[in-house]
């Protein structure tokens, strides 16, 4: 018996597309701001609220990579995208130099912009690798064979978009009438400019190619490692101009590299899980030092960074247990699939 799909769930394509749709739909704010500390367990019944936000716009910017057959250095430009407009657009901390009670701009100011240059630049890196990156190299790599293809017919890319522009307004609006803050038309034309312009970079940028350079690669655990390394460097930058510097540089050296091994023919999706899985856990540990600095006191926040962490953990396990997919079958086949693309 063939088992049929709801009708509000048929926009997905069929039950092995509404599974990952879901888990990415919820992974993404659980990584984005539960993970992160940012938000307290105390507030996970707002996570719905949420959900429109961060896992609309990462599924909805994993489906435009996945329909037009463009791979991972497409992804996290659109995912920078992503973050320009939810900082400069939408919840607005990136003007905002009082946001949520702190002193946004005390920091690497740039007065004529209105913005703190290195706050602008980890809200735009941690919102692409972590809202966004991480959570779908785990989903996908939980989704052998449905990896590299879309999850969504017409109909439910059409209800990602709204879905994602409903959170972005649930967001705007509370925080407007909480902050009582409004950036200046110009500042939202900027923002708004250079959004257009990561995600035009992100369209234009070339297809994957078959990886076939020679050279050797680490082994997954050592990528996981390193991953974990180069992302607790980071977010463990000062907040200096010194620290965004190195910041920066340390961001280009990681693309550069992780752009250099992709091309090897030793390159595999495990490695790209494990340094997914990598910067998961650096949010992990940076729960603990949020809520140290924010609400120390409280032992439910504590009990839930835990509880967040150990998530973490088994999501990682589960991932390092999961084999990898299977071979596509035979072009000969009607229902033949085109071999997974590496980034």
């Amino acid at each position: 018996m063939v088992r049929r799909l709801p009708r509000w769930a048929a926009a997905f394509g069929s039950w092995p597309n509404v599974a990952p749709v879901a888990g990415l739909l919820v992974l993404a704010p659980l990584v984005g701001e539960y993970l992160l500390g940012n938000v307290s367990v105390r507030l996970l019944p707002a996570l719905p609220f949420l959900v429109p936000l961060y896992g609309g716009g990462a599924l909805l910017v994993r489906e435009i990579v996945r329909r037009t057959g463009r791979g991972w250095p497409a992804l996290l430009l659109l995912a920078a995208a992503y973050g320009v407009a939810e900082a400069g657009l939408v919840d607005q901390s990136l003007f905002n130099p009082t946001f949520e009670g702190h002193d946004f701009q005390a920091t690497t100011p740039v007065p004529a912009l209105g913005i703190s240059a290195g706050k602008a630049f980890a809200f735009v890196v941690g919102h692409a690798v972590w809202s966004i990156g991480v959570p779908v190299a785990l989903v996908e790599w939980l989704t052998p064979g449905r990896r590299h293809t879309p999850w969504l017919r017409t109909p439910g890319l059409i209800a990602t978009i709204l879905l994602y522009l409903l959170g972005c307004w649930i967001i705007f609006d509370d925080l407007r009438q909480r902050e009582g803050f409004l950036a200046s038309p110009g500042q939202r034309a900027g923002a708004a400019a250079v959004a257009l312009l990561l995600v035009a970079a992100g369209l234009l940028a070339r297809r994957p190619r078959a990886a076939t350079a020679a050279g050797r690669v680490p082994p997954p655990w050592v990528v996981a490692v390193l991953g974990f390394a180069a992302s607790s460097a980071f977010v463990l930058s000062s907040e200096t101009w010194a620290g965004l510097a190195a910041g920066v540089v340390l961001v280009v050296t990681a693309a550069v590299v992780v752009g250099a091994a992709a091309r090897r023919a030793g390159w595999t999706e495990r490695h790209r899980m494990a340094l997914a899985a990598g910067a998961l856990l650096t949010y992990g540990w940076l729960g603990f030092v949020l809520t140290g600095l924010v609400e120390p006191g409280d032992p439910v926040r504590w009990a839930g960074n835990a509880g967040f962490l150990a998530g973490a953990v088994a999501l990682v396990a589960w991932c390092s247990v999961r084999p990898r997919a299977p071979r596509p079958p035979s072009a000969a086949s009607p229902t033949a699939a085109p071999p997974p693309p590496r980034a």
